[in-house]
């Protein structure tokens, strides 16, 4: 039996919503058939927006949102995107699929897709081939609420009052596709760039996020660092090292690497124990940036940003590789609650994250084919950790994890977990089970409550078990009576494949 023992008196941090942010990029079909389809178009939406997906992202709580890019992002001239949409530019989508971006979604659809969602902002500005200008009078065109030339802009193109942007972040991927510099040049571009993302409006202030890291690259982020805290930041700016209040870092899994990422849907248990054992090697990747971090931000100003991390497979048979468009199985859903314990559990360094990406693209948690939609294996995840959001964690432990694993070098803990308290002081409990052929018998066990009222929900299924447009509901989050309390214990005994939440109240 596995016991896990949770002090829920003992806070460790708060967890910010945006842990469970995402991330929406112009590449294959996230942006269009996914969440735009155009005011036109069959398919029922608002403004363009489809109703039934943005209907099941709200249902999910998605707190924060990441556009254009990205990639992307390093290419897009956001003066593109405004204005009449039949005068709009056309572009060719080098990075991705090399098709045409009409530039039919553009920023007042990004807003307008914001706003409906009820949601906060992440904007990806352009350093690899864009202007300072150009990035300052975008922030202008979106924030300024007065006389001024962008301001007047926005309100000729139908938007009188500005927006909030968030979130800004000034490049992204620099150190590859966002333009192959080194972390040096990058953090002098970066202390100049963002002198000119204006805060224009001291209530609705705009959190800068600066460029990080490639996985295990600790060099980028120490030598950006480096130069971004090589002078104290002056004036309002005092209490921000190195200009900055985030610094992002990129992950994906991929059990077979960059070039052998092997199936979405058809793998064996050693690749699954592979798999998620990549997931884990998250901590590992959060402790040692974090150390780095901790060097030049001791006080943890500076917010890690995992704003792209998931699944990264090989693309379904006969679909254009550029794309990027993955089935969704169990053991993504298992990748995504190991993830979202190990970021809960970080929480003091880890402030946000945006899963890539939301519909259509990697590690999605919609798939939309014409009018259909279909909720994956990862949105349930999502949907089930939402009690997450601005919770307080909590000590827990697991006694009797034992380690499962068919190669030595790719052992896995049995038991994933992390403990929250919400504001109303109900007990928040994710569980996950690694095994994929094992039950755990498990007890929790808490200091000093006892529980009068639980709510759980469970997902499970085959390893490869995963949802289509033909059947979609083999996958789901559904109701688990299956335990016993007695004093301050809950027992019950997780199944194999199995991703658990349970809320606790007294």
């Amino acid at each position: 039996m596995a016991t896990l023992y949770i002090n829920e008196k003992k806070k460790k941090g708060h967890i910010n919503p945006e842990i469970y942010g995402h991330f929406s990029e112009h590449l294959g079909r996230c942006i269009y058939e996914g969440l735009y389809v155009g005011e036109n178009s069959e398919i029922p939406n608002v403004n363009g927006m489809r109703k039934d997906v943005v209907d099941a992202l709200k249902e999910m709580q998605i707190p924060v949102l990441r556009w254009p890019g990205g990639c992307f992002a390093d290419e897009y001239h956001w003066k593109d995107g405004i204005g009449p949409k039949a005068d709009r530019k056309k572009m060719i989508n080098t990075h991705w699929g090399g098709v045409v971006e009409d530039n039919s979604f553009g920023t007042h659809e990004f807003f307008e897709l914001c706003e409906q969602l009820g949601c906060k902002t992440y904007v990806n500005g352009n350093v690899g081939s864009g202007t300072v200008q150009e990035m300052s009078e975008w922030v202008e065109y979106c924030t300024f609420d007065g006389v001024s030339p962008m301001a007047d802009l926005r309100g000729e193109n139908g938007h009188e009052k500005p927006w909030k942007i968030d979130y800004f972040g000034v490049g992204n991927e620099n150190w590859g596709c966002g333009g192959n510099m080194t972390p040096e040049y990058y953090g002098n571009l970066y202390r100049r760039y963002q002198t000119y993302v204006r805060q224009y409006n001291n209530d609705a202030p705009i959190q800068k996020i600066c460029c990080g890291a490639n996985a295990a690259d600790y060099f980028w982020t120490e030598g950006v660092l480096k130069t971004c805290t090589a002078a104290p930041a002056p004036g309002p700016d005092a209490d921000n090292p190195g200009f900055m209040n985030g610094l992002s870092l990129h992950y994906y899994v991929h059990p077979g690497g960059w070039e052998n990422k092997g199936s979405a849907t058809e793998f064996d248990s050693k690749i699954w124990y592979q798999t998620l054992c990549k997931a884990i090697y998250m901590e590992e990747l959060i402790r040692r940036h974090g150390a780095v971090m901790d060097q030049y931000d001791p006080q943890k100003k500076i917010g890690m940003m995992v704003d792209e991390w998931g699944c990264w497979f090989d693309v379904e048979p006969g679909t254009n590789p550029g794309f990027l468009y993955q089935q969704n199985t169990m053991r993504d859903a298992l990748v995504a609650g190991i993830t979202l314990n190990i970021f809960n559990k970080h929480c003091d360094r880890v402030k946000m994250a945006c899963i890539a990406q939301m519909v259509n693209v990697l590690q999605a948690v919609i798939l939309t084919e014409g009018p259909r939609m279909v909720l994956t294996p990862t949105y349930y995840v999502f949907h089930m950790y939402r009690h997450h959001q601005d919770a307080e964690l909590v000590e827990s432990y697991v006694e009797g994890n034992q380690s499962i694993g068919e190669e030595a070098a790719y052992q896995v803990p049995q038991i994933s977990e992390s403990v929250s308290v919400g504001e109303d002081g109900t007990v928040n409990i994710t569980v996950n089970n690694l095994s994929v052929t094992e039950d755990v018998p498990m007890e929790i066990s808490f200091a000093e409550l006892v529980p009068s009222r639980i709510e759980a929900v469970i997902l499970t299924g085959a390893m490869c078990a995963h949802n289509t447009f033909e059947e979609p509901e083999n996958v789901k989050e559904t109701g688990f009576c299956d335990y016993k309390t007695e004093a301050n214990k809950i027992r019950f005994t997780a199944p194999p494949c199995s991703v658990i939440s349970f809320r606790v109240g007294q």
